[in-house]
């Protein structure tokens, strides 16, 4: 029954893939046949029209090309077909990215606003005029028009154009940094006149329009939250250009918070999607965000090949925004390759063409890339021109991202000029930064979204098809009964092979089921491992406690040991951020952490205990990898709860060693022991969560890999019961080549 069910699902998908196609044929012969009958030019031009729109949707290269032949077949027509002409027009240059041409066509469209009676047309002239200067920036003549176009669509009644001009109100106050609440009422109102109307696409553009604007002033996961509904929307109605483009916007909403995996996967089927609608301008832009991810993950043959092809196709298209993008991209890749006179090129082509376009977040964010480049080759005072260059715009446009890593980069650069007093007062301003960024909490909530709105898709496969499975299980029915009266022996034996048949495919498909079950369980308690572990790591009394060490250090003008402190914990602090999230690190890096932690512990407690890390043998030769911060929350527990301050004498001892084909980890210190421990409450339960995680990691592990991985605890001196020794044994890995 199981393997029937799954087999009638199959056939209902094509079946409705066979729907669609045949309704595109369907329209296309249509067009053709009202050409070739020689119908008089208003009818030809109204089907034309007509057909475009159609294909806006669903092949937008051919809705483009038939934009110049609504232009051509109009001039022997009113006023209203050459507008409407023009208006179709600017929908297609606005679809594609050519801004200059959308400019000067809705400018070409000004003049008929008094000579056109329809009020429908005028009202779309005043809706491209009011875009045309929310592009520009030019945010008072774009409520001007957006004020005539409410009065308008109040006059004839329209839900729909209220919704679209209290959008276009939002889009326009959300440039504004300080009109966060402006913004957010009039997309509410734009919600409410959508909701009041039938078109379900105005409605995603709504929530669309919702989350860019949550995502403008920080709040990432309203944004995502936002977009998924959109995409939930549009794939009900299967509008599938619209498909990519929240698909996209998800995509960098989780490459913004370094999600990378989950990036891929919304860019890919945005990919996907604007591949099947031919929407090249949608199809570039995956391109160019697909090589960011390449880039992150050090792909970068991958990243130039989906850039050189995205600027192909810009070009062709004379987007300006997605160039700018393109060569940004580029530039960052030719100056991680050490190739810093190609990466300047790159950056100057992309300043060019944001310049062109008066995009001054983008500028922003080139000036930046063009400051790294000086610094690499040592031009600080060129580097800090254009570092504050982007300061100066992205204060201007509220870009608060931008700021906080061109105030790194300046103390870097201030480190490196030996000016210690001004690369601490701006390290101290990242610092505040990154305490306030959000970006990390929204991170689990993001997730929840991801994981919902794929679990919703499946549902809403099944239910869509419900009806097509009726239908195709009664078909059967009846086809058996027929065949049963013409020839039942015959019958009888067709059933027994489709039975057995059916069998060997449902055993397949449990089996299948099962792994894919148990897959997805897997990942879910590996990503739930790695919040809590990334919860326990940034522990808040560490930070704190570390923050009061170098105020202390400054109020006693130690120059020296805060410097010292301030990049120690930095490091330590993005050395964390950064490879939390990766299933395995090189040992190497492990060891970098682990040395920045102490010695941050060390200074912190005034040098009373010391440490020793040791990897035995060919461990780092031979790239052995290793779960990221394993090993962190037990050092903790040995200098927090083992009170090793406290010790005269105090240590903790650190080995990795190969054994038996497993990496096996030594951890000793000789505090005051399990037994001391054990009188503070907190401290029992701070190390039970410490050994659960670990213990759940390791199990986790020893299911992928198929080992006998464990973790075992003694007493250091197991005569007086003091110290602790710690044992920790994980499957050796080593760097795929």
């Amino acid at each position: 029954m199981l393997s029937r069910l799954i087999i009638l699902c199959i056939t209902g998908v094509l079946t409705c893939s066979f729907y669609g196609r045949a309704q595109k044929d369907n329209t296309e012969n249509q067009l053709n046949e009202a050409l070739l009958k020689g119908k008089t030019p208003a009818k030809k031009f109204e089907l034309i029209l007509s057909s475009a729109k159609f294909y806006q949707t669903t092949n937008v290269a051919l809705a483009d090309s038939l934009k110049n032949v609504l232009i051509s077949t109009s001039i022997v027509l009113n006023d209203s077909s050459r507008l409407a002409a023009l208006l179709f027009k600017a929908d297609m240059e606005s679809i594609t990215g050519d801004r200059s041409s959308y400019f000067s066509t809705v400018l070409s469209c000004q003049p008929f606003i008094n000579r056109v009676n329809n009020d429908n047309i005028q009202v779309e002239i005043l809706k491209h005029l009011a875009n045309y200067h929310i592009l520009n920036k030019e945010t008072e003549m774009a409520v001007f028009y957006l004020k005539r176009m409410v009065r308008m669509a109040k006059s004839i009644d329209s839900k729909q154009y209220l919704a679209e001009a209290n959008l276009l109100l939002s889009k326009n106050h959300t440039l504004n940094t300080k009109m966060k609440d402006s913004a957010l009422y009039y997309i509410n109102t734009a919600l409410q006149f959508a909701r009041r109307t039938p078109n379900k696409i105005l409605l995603a553009d709504c929530f669309h329009q919702q989350s860019l604007t949550y995502k403008a002033f920080g709040q990432l996961d309203l944004s995502a939250a936002k977009d998924i509904l959109a995409l939930q929307i549009a794939t009900e109605i299967k509008n599938y250009r619209q498909v990519a483009i929240y698909s996209l916007e998800i995509g960098r909403v989780q490459f913004t918070i370094h999600n990378v995996q989950d990036a891929e996967y919304y860019y890919k089927q945005a990919l996907d999607e604007s591949k099947n609608v031919k929407d090249d301008n949608l199809y570039a832009n995956s391109l160019v965000e697909l090589a960011n991810v390449y880039f992150t993950k050090k792909q970068y043959n991958e990243a130039i090949k989906n850039c050189l092809q995205a600027i192909t196709l810009f070009e062709k298209l004379n987007n300006r925004e997605g160039l700018g993008a393109s060569f940004n991209t580029l530039g960052m890749i030719y100056r991680e390759q050490k190739e810093f006179n190609h990466a300047g090129t790159q950056f100057n082509h992309a300043l060019v063409n944001y310049e062109s376009i008066g995009d001054l977040q983008q500028i922003a964010v080139v000036y930046h890339n063009v400051a790294t480049v000086f610094y690499a080759n040592k031009k600080y005072e060129n580097a800090l021109n254009y570092l504050f260059r982007s300061i100066d715009i992205s204060k201007t446009t509220g870009a608060n991202n931008q700021l906080y890593e061109n105030y790194r980069l300046i103390s870097t650069i201030y480190r490196d000029l030996g000016q210690t007093k001004k690369a601490l007062d701006y390290l101290q301003i990242y610092v505040n930064y990154i305490d306030s960024n959000a970006t990390e909490q929204s991170l689990s909530k993001i997730a929840e979204l991801n994981e919902l709105y794929r679990a919703e898709q499946r549902d809403r496969l099944i239910l869509s098809q419900a009806d097509s499975i009726d239908k195709q299980r009664q078909q059967r029915q009846l086809t058996a009964t027929q065949l049963e009266n013409i020839k039942l022996r015959n019958t009888f034996q067709i059933y027994v092979i489709i039975g057995f048949i059916l069998l060997i495919i449902m055993a397949i498909v449990i089996v299948r089921n099962r792994w894919i079950r148990d897959k997805i369980r897997q990942q879910q308690r590996e990503t739930e491992m790695a919040q809590t572990l990334l919860r326990a790591q940034m522990n808040p009394h560490f930070v704190f406690n570390a923050m009061s060490v170098i105020q202390s250090y400054i109020y006693e003008n130690d120059t020296k040991n805060s410097a010292k402190f301030l990049v120690n914990f930095s490091r330590l602090m993005r050395l964390i951020l950064e490879n939390s999230p990766k299933d395995e690190i090189p040992i190497q890096l492990e060891v970098e952490i682990l040395q920045k932690y102490l010695e941050t512990q060390k200074m912190r407690f005034e040098n009373r205990f010391e440490f020793s890390i040791n990897v035995e043998g060919d461990l780092e030769h031979e790239k052995a990898m290793i779960p990221p911060m394993i090993t962190q929350p037990f050092i903790e527990n040995a200098i927090e709860h083992g009170q090793l301050h406290t010790i005269d004498g105090g240590f903790i001892r650190i080995t990795f060693r190969k054994k038996l084909h497993m990496l096996e980890i030594i951890i000793e210190d000789n505090g005051i022991g399990r037994k001391g421990a054990e009188m503070n409450k907190k401290s029992r339960e701070h190390k039970s969560m410490a050994m659960n995680i670990t213990r759940e990691r390791i199990e986790n592990l020893n299911r992928k890999y198929r080992t006998e991985g464990f973790l075992k605890i003694e007493d250091y001196n197991k005569t007086l019961e003091t110290g602790t020794k710690i044992v920790i044994s994980l499957p050796y890995r080593v760097e795929a080549i």
